[in-house]
C-alpha cells in the first residue's frame, strides 16, 4: 500500500511540475523563475520527467489490472460454489465470448482488404439491398430517357 501511495505522489508531483513548466512557457516566463536556464537541460529534464510519469502510470495500470483479476477470481470461486451447491451447470457460451474479445480493443486483429471485400459482398447480397439497387437502376434509366426526350429551350 505504501508503494502505491509513493507512486501516486510521484505521478502527482510530475504532473504538477509538467503543468507548471508548460504554463510558464505559455506565459513567456521561461528564464524568469530559473534564471538563465539552458534549453537542452530543460528538455532533458522534461523528457526524464515524462518518462517517469509514463512509468508511474504504467505501474498503476498494472496494479489495477492485477487487483481486478484477483477480484474476478474470487467472484468466480463464489459462483462455482453456488453452482456446486445448487447443481447448476456452468454456461460455456460466456467463456467462449470472453476469449474471443481481446483485452485491449485497440490491439484487436485488423481486417485484411480481402475480409473487408467479403463483408461488403455479403452486404450486397442481402435481398433488400438487391431489390433497392434494382429499383434505383430502373429509376435512373427512366430519368435519363425522359431527360433525353425533353429539351429545355
Amino acid at each position: 500500500m505504501a508503494r502505491a501511495a509513493d507512486t501516486t505522489r510521484r505521478m502527482l508531483r510530475l504532473t504538477c511540475n509538467g503543468f507548471l513548466n508548460s504554463l510558464l512557457r505559455h506565459v513567456g516566463c521561461r528564464g524568469a523563475v530559473g534564471g538563465d536556464g539552458d534549453d537542452s537541460d530543460d528538455k532533458e529534464k522534461e523528457e526524464e520527467a515524462e518518462r517517469e510519469r509514463q512509468e508511474a502510470i504504467r505501474e498503476a495500470e498494472e496494479r489495477r489490472k492485477e487487483k481486478h483479476r484477483k477480484m474476478e477470481e474470487e467472484r468466480e470461486k463464489m459462483r462455482q460454489e453456488i453452482r456446486d451447491k445448487y447443481k447448476i451447470p456452468k454456461k460455456e457460451e460466456m467463456v467462449e465470448q470472453q476469449q474471443a474479445e481481446p483485452d485491449n480493443p485497440l490491439m484487436r486483429k485488423k481486417k485484411t482488404p480481402e475480409e473487408l471485400a467479403a463483408e461488403a459482398e455479403l452486404e450486397d447480397q442481402d435481398e433488400f439491398t438487391k431489390l433497392k439497387n434494382t429499383i434505383e437502376t430502373q429509376v435512373n434509366e427512366l430519368k435519363s430517357q425522359i431527360e433525353s426526350k425533353c429539351v429545355m429551350q
